[in-house]
């Protein structure tokens, strides 16, 4: 069924997004909550001007999506935390450390929800995480090396 979403819903799209969602989840969910309308003719009609503008967002975002995409690869962020002489951390990275070393050292601006560690990262030396874009996965090295004391 092609609907009209009312509001953002996280996981299925913006606000004035036109999309093809299940009978089901849009009978049981979206219609019933006010979060979208059925794309009809007439729904069409009346806010074409709202879903010309939202797909002109979306190219937008496509865009500066492929541009940190470009940006990004072959970096490798270096942190520093505190391991003990084995070289196991104390504390593992979270996505949200890699995300603020991106902007620090490199000046690119990734939510931490955008990026993915496939396995936790509890020991010093070099690691893989991968930043989740639109259309794409990019690969970002993570160094991490034990503070000096």
């Amino acid at each position: 069924m092609e609907v009209l979403l009312l509001q953002d819903i996280n996981g299925i799209g913006k606000k004035n997004d036109l999309l093809v969602v299940g009978d089901g989840f849009a009978l049981n969910y979206l219609l019933p909550k006010r979060a979208a309308l059925v794309a009809t003719p007439l729904v069409r009609k009346r806010y074409a001007d709202l879903i010309r503008r939202r797909a002109e967002e979306r190219e937008k975002e496509k865009k500066t999506q492929s541009d940190i995409a470009q940006s990004l690869t072959g970096k490798t962020v270096v942190l520093q935390r505190k391991a003990s002489k084995a070289g196991k951390l104390y504390a593992a990275v979270t996505e949200k450390m890699i995300s603020e070393a991106l902007k620090t050292q490199h000046e690119i601006d990734v939510a931490a929800d955008k990026i993915v560690i496939a396995d936790e990262i509890k020991s010093t030396g070099n690691h893989t995480a991968q930043v989740k874009l639109t259309d794409q996965m990019v690969n970002v090295q993570v160094t991490v090396e034990a503070e000096k004391a």
